[in-house]
């Protein structure tokens, strides 16, 4: 994340909070930064400069003025026309931290090899506010390697209860062991 990502995504983020549409604005960075991530080509267009600029913007207005808050659009236009589009993500991720911050908000990272139910990650979700006394935001991640099992981080400790963590205990120990 690059320090015009910090600032970006704080301004948007102080902007959001005098206007009071921090939540409504949250959920629809998170929603536009999936659209990007689903569809890169659409970022290579509004980024290529045989394009003109209002041509550029008008494809902003076009995709995204129906469906979200003004100062969204106009963040997204501000970024294209600054040539920043590759620093949304980074501007969405100091969003959600403020927000988060500001409303007693942890997210934990959920690591599993295969996706959980929608009841696992309830039950997961009220498991973690018990442990650490904040609201939780899950982020799930599948990754095969962990063979069975969930890794958790959340707020900088690890809970690792997956086949692939313990049996890399296990090797540790008879390293030591057989050492």
């Amino acid at each position: 994340m690059t320090e015009r990502s910090r600032v970006y995504g704080s301004s948007l983020y102080d902007l959001a909070v005098e206007e009071k549409i921090t939540e409504p604005l949250r959920e629809q960075l998170l929603a536009v930064k999936q659209i990007l991530r689903d569809n890169p080509e659409y970022i290579r267009l509004l980024s290529e400069p045989s394009i003109k600029k209002a041509e550029r913007l008008g494809l902003i207005d076009k995709a995204f003025g129906g469906s979200c808050e003004k100062y969204l659009v106009n963040f997204i236009k501000l970024l294209c026309e600054r040539n920043m589009l590759g620093e949304y993500e980074g501007c969405c991720e100091i969003f959600v931290k403020r927000f988060n911050e500001d409303h007693g908000i942890s997210e934990a990272i959920v690591t599993s090899a295969v996706i959980l139910t929608d009841e696992q990650l309830k039950n997961l979700t009220k498991k973690l506010e018990t442990i650490s006394n904040k609201k939780i935001s899950l982020v799930q991640k599948i990754d095969p390697k962990v063979l069975a099992g969930i890794k958790v981080e959340i707020d900088g400790r690890q809970l690792d209860g997956t086949v692939a963590g313990r049996l890399s205990g296990i090797k540790r120990k008879l390293d030591e062991v057989v050492l």
